[in-house]
């Protein structure tokens, strides 16, 4: 049976220091509330509304899609008027499980425990932690059945020293949601709505409380401050390394790679230290990324070696190709098989053909290279005219010397030979030898100018 969901994400976060709304900020290269909202939707639910108001539209603007529903809460009056916010856009048949914008590790698996079963009860999803401050904590009686939920600031000494505490998130029974939310009160300390105060009324109407445990504590974990942020970043981390170990991957060190998106590896990969992987990046059988690489939205083929220090950004890598040291690969590229990209050579926007090599210090943008190329040191393909860019065509089996600049739009036909230090600013016919006829001058007696000497005129 299908349920609403509700993700409460009105707070400010004061303690964040900073503008953007709390729950916008990045977890894993995503704001929180989208890891929360990927997280619902995996429990197909009939209904998915956001409660939001700190910030204005930024929210809504940053996650807006055809299955969300926004409703703005303003002012923020207590988590009981958050709820109250969404009603109308609930289906009062079917259950409502609330979440919270920022509260991102909650698992599938937990909620999927959690909405399991029948019939018309109030679900609750608690916790045991051995530092319970600044959690509502779960009151029981003596036959373990749940009493109330006491907020902290509203509980007596012998309260606070419970371990139990409330997650904040439920499920509540759709008939009866509309009722309890009604006659919650804001006679508080706070002056606030409490949602937790529809357990007390869910006892009164002889409704079951029950209540479910996540797999791990540290799912139940919100965030109110950087120092957290950062804290929920390296373990959200640490869970996607230990899945990348179990697929059988090799990482040489599980603390030190950053997946900001989904990471899809063939059968024995290896990855070295420090890598950032963004957005979606699929590498094939056996191959490599060596250390303090940043590969972003990326297709690398099967027995590819990239080397230390590689920026590869939205391109699509052949097999058993060589890229790097120091090399960037910018948006638009395509690499064939069998391909060498060196140290410090930058491409950009080009097909890169079969065998074809850059192996220092050059730049290929807006190219066409073709097969069984060879392109030499310092070479460049000068692409803009300070207006509009240019594309420049090199044919298979050319070679191109070191030092070259081909001026765009030019194409180079196949099996020409280029000298090094040529500008080329025309067509190359196929098979030719292209060279650029400079003289070189001699002088004798020539002496280099001298520094002046401090002091001495």
């Amino acid at each position: 049976m299908s349920i609403n969901v509700v993700i409460l994400a009105a707070g400010q976060g004061k303690r964040m220091h900073s503008e953007l709304p709390k729950v916008l900020h990045p977890l894993a290269g995503r704001p929180l509330l989208a890891h929360v909202v990927a997280t619902a939707r995996t429990l197909k639910p009939a209904r998915i509304c956001i409660v939001y108001g700190h910030g204005g539209a930024r929210v809504p603007d940053a996650l807006r899609a055809d299955d969300l529903v926004f409703v703005k809460q303003q002012p923020q009056l207590g988590t009981g008027h958050a709820l109250r916010q969404a009603l109308h856009h609930l289906d009062p048949r079917k259950k409502t499980l609330v979440l919270y914008g920022d509260v991102p590790l909650i698992t599938a698996q937990t909620l999927t425990a959690l909405t399991a079963g029948k019939g018309e009860r109030l679900k609750i999803l608690t916790a045991e932690l051995d530092d319970p401050h600044g959690y509502g904590r779960i009151v029981r009686n003596v036959r373990r059945a749940i009493t109330a939920i006491v907020e902290e600031k509203e509980a007596t000494a012998k309260e606070r020293r419970i371990r139990e505490i409330n997650t904040g998130i439920m499920l509540l029974p759709g008939k009866r949601l509309a009722g309890w939310l009604a006659q919650i009160s804001n006679r508080n300390t706070q002056r606030e709505y409490y949602l937790t105060d529809v357990v007390a009324l869910a006892l009164k109407d002889k409704v079951e409380v029950e209540s479910c445990m996540p797999g791990n504590n540290w799912e139940i974990l919100g965030v109110n401050s950087k120092q957290q942020l950062a804290e929920l970043e390296r373990i959200y981390q640490a869970q996607t390394a230990m899945r990348l170990l179990q697929a059988g991957i090799t990482l040489a060190d599980p603390a030190r790679i950053d997946v900001r998106g989904e990471l899809r590896c063939g059968h024995d990969v290896r990855i070295d230290v420090n890598c950032v992987f963004e957005g979606v990046v699929e590498i094939g059988d056996g191959a490599e990324i060596g250390a303090n690489c940043v590969i972003r939205n990326t297709k690398i083929g099967a027995a590819t070696l990239v080397a230390p220090f590689s920026m590869i950004d939205e391109a699509v890598v052949g097999r058993n190709c060589r890229v790097g040291p120091f090399a960037r690969i910018r948006p638009g590229t395509r690499l064939a098989r069998d391909v060498h990209i060196g140290n410090f050579v930058e491409v950009k926007a080009s097909t890169v053909g079969a065998g074809s090599k850059a192996n220092h210090l050059a730049y290929v943008g807006d190219t066409s290279v073709g097969r069984n190329v060879n392109i030499g040191a310092g070479t460049i393909t000068c692409n803009y005219d300070g207006a509009n860019k240019h594309r420049t065509v090199i044919e298979d089996n050319v070679h191109i010397g070191s030092d070259t600049q081909l001026v765009a739009p030019v194409t180079v036909g196949a099996g020409a030979t280029i000298g090094a230090g040529a500008t080329i600013t025309k067509d190359v016919p196929p098979g030719v030898l292209a060279y650029t006829d400079m003289k070189q001058v001699v002088k004798r007696g020539w002496k280099r100018p001298a520094k002046a000497v401090k002091g001495k005129k």
